[in-house]
C-alpha cells in the first residue's frame, strides 16, 4: 500500500463522467484486457464482483437475499457492511414507525446495474435498490413502493469498516461540537438530528473509514446522523425525505485515496481566499477579549498593547456590539463616538481594520421595517405572506434574502458605505444565510443559499476569519474555515485539533481553530491553556487570535484578567514560529489549490501502514514534512508517536528512526514538540523555520 506522497496526483473525475467502459480502458501496458464486473449467485446471496484495474483495488458486493444486507469486501476481507437484525440496512419510517427491507424477492443484472426488489416489514410496501458499479466505487440508490415514507436511511455496522472519520463538527453526548470532538468518530457518541445545508455547524454528508471505504450521501435535505449513539455500534444516516435515497460507496486501497475520490465529486478549491500575509500572521478579533462589552477606547487599547509588545498580527477586527442595533449597519455613537478616527489609529499601527457583520436584521432595528416593506427578507415557510423570523443569541430577526437581487444589492450597498465612510478593510460574516423555518425562493433549495452566501462574501476581504459555508460543492470556494465557538479549557483545545482534522478531511484545507484560548463566554483561559493553544495553532494553516496575552477581561464582570511576561513571550514565540513557517505553508496552499489535498491531516493519510496512526488524536501532519505533536493538556511531558521514517526533532536536534514511541517527552512551556520527515518534500524549508538555535541534525 502506497502513502499519498508515493502516488501520482490524479483527482478522480465526476461520477457523471465514469462509465462501465472505464474498466476495460485502463489495463497495464502489455496486460490482457481486464474483464468487467460479474454477478454470481447461490441460494443465499447475490454477489457483484468488480475486478482490480489500474488505480483501483477491485472489490465485491455481496447481497444476502434472506435479509437484504449488503457486505462490501476487498482482498477477501469485509471492509463495510450494512446493519442486520431488527435495525436493518435499508430502513424507512412509514406510518410513524420504523420499517426495514427484508427478503429479496427478485433481482436482475442488466446494462451494468444490479436491481434488487425486496419485501419489507410493512404490509403491502416493497423496496427497490439499484447498485451501479464503477472501478473504485458503486452508486447505491433505493426507494419504497406501494406506500409512503417520510424518512429513508442506511445503517451500517461500524466495526465492519474499522474506524470512522469525516462528518465535520460533531454533536456529541459530551458537549460536542463546542467542547468535544471524538477522533475517530466511533470513539464517541455522535447524534445530529439537524444535519443539513442550513446547519450552523460545518458538516458535509461524507464519511470515510480506516478500511479505506467511504460514504457520500447525495441530498439537499436535512439528515439525522447517528454514529455509535448510546454505544449502539451503528452508523445511521437518515434523510428526511420519502424520495429516492442516493449514495456513493467508495472502495479504495487507503483512506487518502477515498478522500481524493470524494474531492473528484465535490470539487477542489478554485483559489485561496486568504492572502500570504493572512497565513503568515494572526487575525486579532475582539470577541473573546470583550464579548459585547466593547467600546472605542477598549479596542484601541487592545490594539496598542499588542503592538507595543511586538506580537504580530495583520488585522484588528471589531466583533459583535458595534452597531446601533443589529441590522442597522451603523455605529453606536455612544460607545464609538468617532469610528473613523479609531480606524485611522488602527491603520497607523500597521493593522487592517475589520468588522463583524450578519444578514440577520433584528425586529427592533431601523432597517427591519424598510426590508419588510421592500420584500428583502426570506419568507415564512408556513405563511409566505409574511417574513420569516428566527431567534438567535442577540434577539429575534429576519434574514436578508440573497436570492432576491434587489435585496442583495441593498445589503451590499450598506456594506460598501461602511467601508468608504469608516475605512473598513474587510468583514467577518457570521450566522447562517438560511434557516429551515424559512421558505426558499421559487426555484431555489436550502443548499443554494450556501452558494449565494459564498458569492456575497467573496466580494470582500474576509481577513482570515473566513466563512462557514458548507455542504457538497462548497469545497470549491476556497474560503478559510473557522470552527464553531470553543470553551476555554483543555477539553476544548483537544477538541479544536480533532475538529480541524475532521473539517480538513471533508474537503476544506484552509482551517483554523476557534479563537486561540477559546471563547463561549467561559472564564478567561488559564495561562497554560492560552500558551499551549497558541503553540498548537502555530502548527496549523492559520492562526485566529482574540484573548490577548498582554491581559484580557472576565466575560461576566468585564474586570481585567492579567497574564505575566512569560505568557507574552511564549505567545509571541508561537506567532513568530508560525511566521517562519509561512513560506512552507504557502507551498501547501498552492498544492491544495492544484489538487484539493488537505494541509492539516491525520497521520494515516501519509502513513497508512502504521496501525497506531489511525487512533492518534493529538498529533497531525502539516503538509508532507511536518509532524506536529504539541502539548494539549496540563503537565510537562507527553508521549509522541513517530511513524515509519527518519524524523528530525526540531527541539533536540536529533534524528529518530520510526516507527517509535517517545515516552515522557519533556514539554516545558517553551517547548512545542515538532518533527520533520527528513526525506519529505519541503523538509529543508521546515527545518530552517522550526529548528531551535544550534540544533543541527545528529543521529538519535
Amino acid at each position: 500500500m502506497l502513502s499519498w506522497r508515493d502516488r501520482p496526483v490524479a483527482i478522480a473525475v465526476s461520477l457523471a463522467t465514469l462509465t462501465l467502459g472505464a474498466f476495460a480502458a485502463v489495463p497495464a501496458a502489455g496486460a490482457a484486457p481486464t474483464a468487467g464486473p460479474q454477478v454470481t449467485h447461490d441460494a443465499r446471496a447475490v454477489t457483484l464482483t468488480v475486478p482490480a484495474s489500474a488505480g483501483a483495488p477491485g472489490y465485491s458486493v455481496k447481497v444476502a437475499t434472506g435479509s437484504l444486507t449488503i457486505t462490501t469486501r476487498r482482498g477477501g476481507h469485509t471492509v463495510l457492511a450494512t446493519a442486520g437484525g431488527t435495525t436493518g440496512g435499508l430502513r424507512f419510517r412509514s406510518g410513524g414507525a420504523w420499517q426495514r427491507a427484508t427478503k429479496v424477492t427478485h433481482w436482475s443484472w442488466k446494462n451494468g446495474v444490479l436491481r434488487l426488489d425486496a419485501a419489507t416489514t410493512r404490509n403491502g410496501v416493497t423496496a427497490e435498490a439499484l447498485i451501479t458499479p464503477k472501478p473504485d466505487r458503486y452508486a447505491l440508490s433505493w426507494n419504497v413502493k406501494g406506500g409512503s415514507a417520510d424518512q429513508l436511511g442506511l445503517a451500517f455496522d461500524l466495526k465492519s469498516a474499522g474506524h470512522w472519520y469525516g462528518h465535520g463538527e460533531a454533536a456529541t453526548s459530551k458537549g460536542g461540537p463546542t467542547t468535544d470532538q471524538p477522533w475517530p468518530l466511533d470513539a464517541g457518541n455522535v447524534h445530529d438530528s439537524a444535519f443539513g445545508p442550513a446547519s450552523y455547524e460545518m458538516v458535509d454528508p461524507f464519511w470515510y473509514t480506516s478500511s479505506a471505504t467511504g460514504l457520500l450521501v447525495d441530498t439537499g435535505e436535512v439528515m439525522d446522523v447517528a454514529i455509535n449513539d448510546a454505544n449502539d455500534g451503528l452508523g445511521r444516516f437518515t434523510v428526511a425525505s420519502g424520495g429516492t435515497y442516493n449514495a456513493t460507496v467508495f472502495v479504495e486501497s487507503d483512506p487518502f485515496q477515498v478522500y481524493r475520490d470524494h474531492t473528484g465529486v465535490v470539487g477542489k478549491p478554485a483559489k485561496s481566499d486568504a492572502t500570504y500575509t493572512q497565513f503568515e500572521k494572526p487575525l486579532w478579533n475582539s470577541w473573546a477579549q470583550f464579548y459585547t462589552k466593547v467600546d472605542q477606547a477598549k479596542l484601541l487599547d487592545y490594539a496598542q498593547k499588542l503592538h507595543d509588545n511586538g506580537i504580530p498580527g495583520h488585522t484588528i477586527q471589531l466583533d459583535d456590539r458595534w452597531e446601533s442595533n443589529y441590522g442597522n449597519l451603523t455605529f453606536n455613537t455612544k460607545t464609538f463616538p468617532d469610528a473613523r478616527a479609531m480606524s485611522d489609529k488602527i491603520h497607523a499601527m500597521g493593522y487592517d481594520f475589520g468588522l463583524w457583520v450578519t444578514l440577520w436584521i433584528n425586529l427592533d432595528s431601523t432597517n427591519y421595517q424598510y426590508a419588510v416593506d421592500h420584500g428583502y427578507l426570506l419568507k415564512d415557510k408556513a405563511d409566505p405572506a409574511k417574513p420569516c423570523t428566527v431567534s438567535w443569541w442577540n434577539g429575534t430577526a429576519g434574514i436578508v434574502d440573497l436570492a432576491n437581487p434587489d435585496a442583495k444589492a441593498w445589503y451590499v450597498a450598506n456594506i460598501k458605505k461602511l467601508m468608504s465612510t469608516y475605512g473598513v478593510d474587510g468583514f467577518k460574516f457570521d450566522t447562517r444565510f438560511f434557516d429551515d423555518t424559512c421558505a426558499p425562493d421559487k426555484g431555489y433549495q436550502r443548499a443554494d443559499y450556501q452558494r449565494l452566501g459564498a458569492q456575497l462574501a467573496d466580494q470582500f476581504d474576509l481577513q482570515g476569519a473566513g466563512i462557514r459555508v458548507h455542504w457538497s460543492g462548497s469545497q470549491q470556494t476556497g474560503f478559510v474555515i473557522r470552527q464553531v465557538d470553543k470553551g476555554t479549557g483543555w477539553n476544548s483545545l483537544a477538541a479544536s485539533v480533532a475538529q480541524n482534522l475532521a473539517i480538513s478531511t471533508i474537503g476544506y484545507p484552509f482551517v483554523e481553530t476557534d479563537m486561540i484560548g477559546g471563547s463561549l463566554s467561559q472564564p478567561a483561559p488559564a495561562k497554560e491553556v492560552l500558551i499551549r493553544w497558541a503553540q498548537s495553532a502555530s502548527l496549523m494553516p492559520l492562526m485566529y487570535s482574540s484573548t490577548s496575552p498582554a491581559g484580557t477581561n472576565d466575560p461576566k464582570t468585564g474586570k481585567p484578567v492579567p497574564y505575566d511576561h512569560e505568557t507574552i513571550d511564549r505567545y509571541r514565540d508561537a506567532v513568530q514560529a508560525h511566521g517562519r513557517l509561512a513560506s512552507y505553508i504557502w507551498d501547501q496552499v498552492k498544492h491544495s489549490v492544484a489538487t484539493g489535498d488537505p494541509i492539516m491531516r491525520p497521520l494515516f493519510f501519509d502513513f497508512p501502514k502504521d496501525a497506531r496512526a489511525y487512533t492518534v488524536s493529538d498529533e497531525w501532519m502539516l503538509g508532507p514534512a511536518v509532524l506536529a505533536a504539541p502539548k494539549l493538556s496540563s503537565g510537562d511531558t507527553r508521549d509522541v508517536f513517530l511513524p515509519t521514517g527518519k524524523w528530525f526533532d526540531v527541539n533536540r536536534g536529533t534524528v529518530v528512526q520510526g516507527p517509535k514511541i517517545l515516552r515522557g517527552y519533556r514539554t516545558p512551556l517553551d517547548v512545542t514538540p515538532a518533527f520533520v520527515d527528513v526525506k519529505a518534500a519541503g523538509a529543508d524549508k521546515a527545518i530552517r523555520a522550526l529548528r531551535r538555535t544550534g540544533a543541527a541534525p545528529t543521529a538519535g
